[in-house]
């Protein structure tokens, strides 16, 4: 179970930190072109840093933990990782379907 831990947490933190960068690109960018549902829009890219630095935070405390409470850490940040990538999906496309208008 240790090894499976050591495998799966340094994936979470990676990829979080990778999309939690383009999910601040998504709200610069957001503000700089003023597009009319923008509101739903910095919401949703909001909610998915916040979303994402806590998949972030968590991944990282289950690397540097050896306690038991090491893999519900890392379950948990597993689950905000999969919900922060919903957000993201969900963001993405209000900002698809805005600009094909």
């Amino acid at each position: 179970m240790k090894e499976d831990k050591e495998n799966r947490s340094p994936h979470i933190l990676n990829t979080s930190a990778n999309l939690l960068g383009f999910c601040f690109i998504v709200l610069t960018s957001v503000k700089i072109s003023k597009l009319e549902e923008s509101s739903y829009i910095d919401e949703g890219a909001a909610l998915a840093i916040i979303v994402f630095m806590c998949s972030c935070i968590l991944s990282f405390l289950s690397m540097r933990s050896s306690t038991s409470r090491s893999t519900k850490m890392e379950r948990v940040a597993d689950i905000l990782f999969l919900f922060g990538l919903i957000v993201l999906f969900i963001t993405t496309m209000l900002i698809a379907f805005n600009i094909i208008k």
